[in-house]
Order: structure tokens, then sequence, then C-alpha cells
């Protein structure tokens, strides 16, 4: 996720970013990717819309062989964070079951705000199972969507769209560590974390009338009944979701090996609340996909995924990230490259290699920022003791609930974002593009479809110490902060 509402930065020429990535692809090993976790949970879910939009239902089957010795299973809705929650939009659990037999669910508000559902659900096991064990969860869930909400998760009634991200209760189990209970935090921004799994089937049900904008590869659509369609989708790899619905114009392409989708509100209806027409065009959206995709690729390795989704919120005014489907606001033309590289960078940080984004946040965002600047030629902007008097608030290795207690989102940006980029780059300085341009494709290469932590950035530049020494020196690994 970036705000760039207060950061208008704007796109050098196409000419300087091709001279800045000839300079980094040389030299850059092809490394072996690491295979998706053979163990790795398993969904079959479904989401039925109301016709307005103004709800859903749901239904999600989970398969899971942990790694360790297990009693319970936990699920985080992050529908009931306060940002999702101000705006409207909750989730609850309405039934689930453990191998067959039903279990009454244990709720913990986990960061939720009083009065509304909480963000971790627990299904106790009748007995405890060993590593090895595969454990098979039912839960029914409904979601209540917030009018025009600003967050990941709403519905506009003027356009007649919905937009749905983390809609499924997620799994909160990473390998080697086990169950992750960090309670959510005030402000926005993200603090997801889970382990890939494989989306056998996701089943979207609405109106015939209303385009489905959905997630990893579309594989058919069925009719429902009553003038209803179901769409189903499935991804082999990704650690959550996220769908659109309504009446969206959706235009498709192809960049490079990726097939590309991007879905607009219908023209005439998508600026009701503004009284005019969207700021960017399918063919604008398109045209930043794909100058940017092939760039990131040429950089980072190839892209993880069959498909690109790409649905743009003008309720929204930054971007969110989910793998293979981005929310887009209806930005600028000054804003519009920026956001795009960001957002596309972020398939490599946080969806290809996952982090903990509540306790570790600078490992997607700082990587996916220094990418973004690379690729749209914005080195400059990044730059240590560059940033401005009070830009950098705090250690870059700190966790969301440090920032949540001091400036929020904006210090957030400052300390994280920013400075994060800017010590990667001073690193990059140091040592020299190729060797740090090397390392950093073979981290992607070695943690694919990993949760990520700090001590696999420590092992990826351990023979690079100069870069070491520029992050240890921002704070990027201080254990007082969680980094």
């Amino acid at each position: 996720m970036i705000d760039l509402t207060r950061r208008r930065r704007a796109l050098v020429g196409v000419a300087v970013v091709l001279a800045v990535l000839g300079g980094c692809a040389a030299g850059v090993p092809q490394v072996e990717r690491a295979a998706p976790w053979p163990q790795r949970p398993v969904v079959d879910a479904s989401l039925d819309l109301a016709p307005d939009l103004s709800s859903a239902t749901g239904r999600q089957t989970v398969r899971f062989t942990p790694d360790a010795r297990i009693c319970e299973l936990v699920f985080r809705l992050w529908t009931n964070r306060p940002t999702v929650v101000s705006g409207g939009g909750s989730s609850r659990v309405t039934d689930a079951s453990v191998d067959g037999t039903p279990v009454t669910p244990r709720t913990e508000q986990a960061g939720a705000p009083d009065g509304a559902p909480g963000t971790l659900v627990e299904l106790p096991l009748p007995s405890c199972v060993d590593a090895g064990t595969t454990v098979t969860a039912q839960l029914g869930f409904a979601l209540t969507l917030g009018e025009d909400s600003t967050e990941r998760i709403g519905y506009s009634p003027s356009a007649g769209t919905a937009w749905l991200g983390s809609p499924l209760p997620v799994l909160d189990w990473v390998r080697g560590r086990g169950w992750v209970r960090t309670p959510a935090v005030r402000m926005s921004g993200e603090t997801v974390v889970a382990e890939d799994y494989r989306l056998a089937s996701l089943a979207v049900t609405a109106a015939a009338d209303q385009q489905v904008v959905g997630v990893g590869t579309a594989t058919g659509t069925r009719d429902a009944g009553g003038g209803r369609l179901t769409r189903t989708f499935t991804a082999d790899a990704v650690r959550d979701v996220a769908v659109a619905v309504g009446a969206y114009e959706v235009t498709g392409s192809t960049v490079g090996a990726t097939r590309v989708h991007v879905a607009l509100p219908t023209a005439g209806r998508a600026g009701a609340r503004r009284g005019g027409e969207l700021r960017g065009s399918a063919q604008d959206w398109q045209g930043e996909v794909a100058r940017f995709l092939p760039a990131l690729e040429r950089l980072l390795g190839p892209y993880p995924y069959p498909d690109l989704w790409l649905t743009v919120v003008p309720t929204q005014s930054d971007g969110v990230e989910f793998p293979t489907h981005l929310q887009f606001g209806d930005v600028d033309d000054a804003t519009r490259p920026s956001l795009a590289a960001h957002e596309i960078a972020h398939s490599w940080f946080y969806a290809l290699v996952g982090n903990d984004q509540a306790r570790d946040p600078w490992l997607d965002e700082a990587f996916t920022t220094w990418a973004q600047a690379l690729v749209a030629g914005q080195r400059d902007l990044y730059r240590i003791g560059s940033f401005g008097p009070g830009d950098v608030a705090g250690p870059i290795g700190a966790p969301m609930s440090f920032w949540d207690s001091r400036g929020g989102f904006t210090d957030l940006v400052d300390g994280v974002y920013d400075q994060g980029a800017a010590a990667l780059f001073a690193g990059r300085d140091a040592v020299g593009a190729q060797r740090f341009d090397a390392a950093v494709r073979a981290y992607v290469e070695a943690n694919a479809h990993r949760v990520a932590a700090p001590a696999d950035v420590e092992r990826a530049f351990a023979d690079l110490p100069q870069v070491l020494d520029v992050l240890r020196e921002h704070g990027a690994f201080d254990p007082r902060t969680g980094g």
C-alpha cells in the first residue's frame, strides 16, 4: 500500500528509466526460484453477493497439514480491523466444523473496536494433532460492506460496484513459528501474515449482468439460477484474495507471458460522486503495466502468476496490493505511474516473498519502494538525509504498533517506505548496482513462497557488509522494535 496524495511525485523520462535498468540488470545471476511449500493449505471458498452488493455470505473449506503439534486453528477476519469497521464494513463467522464435527468458535477482539466482531477466531480441535496430520475446517461467514468506503472492502450504490479485499478468513499460521495472534492496529496499512495456500476454487455468485473481477486464473462460469451466474477462479499459491463485482468494464491485454485485466466502473456512473468521468482510462492503466511489469521482471525475476487483475475504486486515494489483484484509486496522470510501479512491485515483496506485515512492515514496503523508485527513475527522491525536517520518525525495523502509537500512517511512510528505500539505495551505492541487485534477486528467489524475516535479509547481504551497516544504522534489525 502507498499513499501518494501528499507526494505528487512526477515520473521522469522513459530514457532515464531504461538507463537505470540497463545498469541494474546486467550481471544478475539466474537463481532457481524456491517452490511453494508442499504442505501448504488447500482452500475451497465461495462468495454470494446480495443484489445491491451491500453484503455477502460465504463458505470456506481449509485442509491444513501443520509442521508442528496443534490443538486449535486460528483464523483472522481482517474486515474487522478498525479502519474497515469505521467505514461500515465487518464480518463474522456464522458456523464452523473441524473434520466434520461442529465446533463453537472462540472470538477475540485482537485490535477490533469495541462493539465490533473480533479479528481473531479460534476453532478448538476435538483433540490435539501432531505435525503432518491433516485437519479439515469448514466455516460459514457473513460480510457487511461499507457504503462508499475508502478502505479495501466496500460498495458504491451510485456506481453499482463492490470491491472485496481480504474477504475470506485467513489461516494465521507461519511454518516454523506457529500461530500469529498480533492485534490489528488503528491506523491504515497492512498487518496480514499468512503462508501461501493453494486456492483450489473460489466461486463468486452475483447477478448475471454484473461483472466479476477475479483473482488468480478464471476457470469458468455456470448458471446459478434466478438470473445469477457463478464465476470460478483458481491459483496455485496465494496468501490472500481480492475480487470486485458489479458494473465494471473489464479490458484485457497481454504483457509478456501475463494476462492483464483492467476493470473500471462503467463510464457515466463511475464519476457520479465527483460529477465527472474517471481520470484514467483502461488504456492508461494498461500502459503503466506494459511499462513497469517488464522492468520489474528484469530486476526481480519473472512475475509470479499467469494473471494480473487491476480494479479502479474511485472512493480510494491510493493503492492496495493483493496477490494477483491490485486496487487503485482514480488518481491523476502525475500520480498514476508511481502508484502503478509501487503496487505492481508488491507482486514480489509480500505476494511472492511474504512477511509479517504487522511485525516487519519494512520487508515489503521498503523493498517495494526501492523497486518502484528504480524502475520509475525516482532514485534522487530517496537519499539519506534529504527528506526534510522531521521526516524520519523512527527506525526502519519498527512494527506497525510503534507507528500506530506515534504519528500513524504519515510517519510510517517517512520512516519505513522512504527511509527504508533510501537506506537500500545507500547500500547499493556503496557496493555497486550489479552486486546489490544480484543479492536482492537471490533473496527473492531463495525466499519465494515463504514468510521471510529480517534474518533472511541479513543472510542475503552477508557478503556485502556495507549494506548491512547502513541498514543497522537506521534500525532495520533492532530487536527492541520487533525487526
